[in-house]
């Protein structure tokens, strides 16, 4: 497997793409804007679709529109009690319309039919070195902007509220915050698909803040989940002949299961209550 130069670019595409997803997931899971990360992995489907109409690299397709409409979605704001209503019409309508454009794409392309398929569902084939190269600067761009915001992000994604009154932009934060997830899920769908990303965005992530609730570890466990399920599916994907974000999915599904597993067995376990001592004796 290791002597095929494709699959060494997978392996390192996918590598640089899970660091990127279990972060950006993380917060994403933290601040309950799942439906948005989901809208933004979706729209890469029209972006690659509407580069390849028009003959260029489907990779400018999927961060032109991931990152516009992550844009588009930044618009309402989150204040306010009708706040995530808003924001949730908004992302839906977007999702649906996009979508819809995606598959007018397609059907104006008269290419193979074979290149939908890997749009939606991924495809570890025909990764090139350039294609890595522009993951691993796009990766590196987003995580070093991450780390500068990461804490008073953190601080606006537990209490807005509150971060507001001390003084955070809890409205550019989150602002820059989708403009970071669009460009993670445009990077993510390269690998796993645009209808499959969500799950490399999401899963890993909440399955790491159903172990611990402790922001570090939570965090770190989020990446090396993210890495595990990756590396697997491609490892899986190289051996069958079934799309490699099926197996992706479903890892990272099983690993979730198994937390949440995990989590209600240990709340169930039988406490030892220590038996009283006698006054003026011994236990």
């Amino acid at each position: 497997m290791w002597a095929y130069p494709f699959m060494v670019n997978a392996f390192r595409a996918g590598t640089v793409v899970a660091v990127a997803a279990g972060v950006m997931g993380w917060f994403m899971v933290l601040r309950r804007q799942s439906f948005a990360g989901h809208t933004l992995a979706t729209v890469g489907f029209p972006g690659a679709a509407g580069a390849t109409l028009l003959g260029v690299s489907a990779t400018y397709g999927y961060f032109a529109f991931c990152v516009t409409a992550a844009l588009v979605i930044a618009a309402i704001p989150r204040a306010g009690r009708d706040a995530e209503g808003h924001e949730s019409a908004l992302t839906g309508t977007v999702q649906a319309f996009l979508l819809a454009c995606g598959f007018l794409f397609a059907a104006l392309y008269k290419g193979l039919l074979g290149g939908v398929t890997s749009l939606l569902f991924g495809s570890f084939l025909g990764i090139t070195t350039t294609q890595v190269w522009i993951l691993l600067a796009v990766a590196a761009a987003v995580l070093a902007v991450l780390a500068a915001i990461g804490r008073p992000l953190l601080f606006a994604s537990v209490d807005p509220d509150v971060a507001a009154a001390r003084g955070v932009p809890v409205r550019l934060l989150s602002t820059a915050f989708l403009v970071l997830l669009g460009a993670a899920a445009a990077e993510a769908s390269q690998i796993t698909g645009t209808l499959l990303v969500f799950a490399l965005l999401v899963i890993p992530a909440a399955t790491a803040q159903t172990l611990t609730a402790r922001p570090a570890v939570s965090l770190a466990l989020s990446v090396l989940i993210a890495l595990a399920v990756t590396w697997l599916g491609l490892i899986t994907a190289y051996y069958s002949p079934y799309p490699i974000g099926f197996y992706v999915t479903t890892f990272a599904f099983a690993a979730y299961v198994l937390a949440r597993l995990g989590r209600l067995a240990a709340r169930r376990r039988p406490r030892l209550v220590p038996s009283p001592v006698p006054a003026g004796g011994q236990a």
